[in-house]
């Protein structure tokens, strides 16, 4: 059976790997070693797979037809997609797929009331591109990528992304291989790309945000995390934090432990990573 032995969420703005050096000197500092300290403790955690979770960025899916969740199930990956290389400043790449856990997850999921897509072709932008290049710099750990819809209402609500992370963690534990499996979700934090806040963050949000995280009270959590209150932080990117609402639930409702924050104005996005015990 699988076993979960890390749950993390962090942020995957373009700017950390594009535009870091616009950044001050200490703000980019914070940044390497946060993102630095996230990935000796997930390489520490000897993952043999991760489950990721991300928004996907009108990349893959036409806006009058986006799933909650698509599940990729090929064999192989290569990113960043091409129109973004020179963006996030990130030389091509492969990373290896999970096959037969990402069927695996599609058919539980369906037998637990959420029918999900598939796709054995998906493009990659900054939402596995930045973190991979901060976490698994030689791209070492197969990658089990779900794109979910963070963008094009209707959007999942916080409810439905808790019990989807609940599933998903089920699903894991279900899978007959004997594996040591990573769930991490990317997005966020405060950022409104090409909106009136583009040049802004919210770091009253953000700091409220990460505390609420720490409570251990996921109703709590799924109460007063809004859709209205994270698109007021930042329209068409904060809403990003769903996917974190996904791994809380991975996690079991804990109290998350915030690892680095960031509020970088010239990165155009609050920059943060939290991770939960398990």
């Amino acid at each position: 059976m699988g076993t979960i032995v890390s749950v993390i969420a962090l942020a995957h703005a373009p700017g950390a790997t594009g535009w870091l050096d616009k950044a001050p000197q200490h703000e980019q500092d914070a940044l390497r070693a946060g993102y630095a300290a996230m990935g000796e403790r997930l390489r520490a955690a000897r993952p043999d797979v991760i489950v990721g979770v991300a928004n996907d960025h009108l990349l893959n899916f036409p806006m009058e037809s986006i799933p909650d969740w698509c599940v990729g199930t090929a064999a192989r990956w290569r990113g960043p997609a091409e129109w973004f290389r020179d963006w996030v400043n990130i030389a091509p790449y492969e990373v290896a797929g999970e096959r037969e856990l990402a069927r695996h997850i599609v058919r539980h999921a369906g037998r637990s009331g959420f029918n999900l897509a598939f796709s054995d072709r998906l493009e990659f932008d900054d939402n596995w591109s930045v973190p991979l290049k901060f976490l698994t710099p030689d791209y070492g750990v197969p990658l089990v990528p779900i794109h979910m819809n963070c963008v094009v209402p209707p959007l999942p609500q916080p409810q439905r992304c808790y019990e989807f992370g609940t599933v998903l963690a089920d699903a894991v534990r279900a899978w007959p291989a004997q594996a040591r499996v990573a769930i991490m979700a990317t997005g966020g934090l405060s950022h409104d790309p090409g909106g009136p806040r583009y040049f802004a963050v919210d770091e009253k949000f953000d700091r409220w945000f990460l505390e609420l995280l720490g409570t251990g009270d996921a109703q709590r959590v799924l109460r007063e995390l809004t859709i209205e209150k994270m698109i007021a932080a930042g329209d068409g990117g904060t809403v990003e934090l769903l996917a974190w609402i996904v791994a809380l639930g991975a996690a079991g409702g804990r109290a998350a432990q915030t690892d680095f924050y960031v509020p970088s104005v010239p990165l155009r996005c609050g920059m943060g990573g939290v991770s939960w015990a398990v």
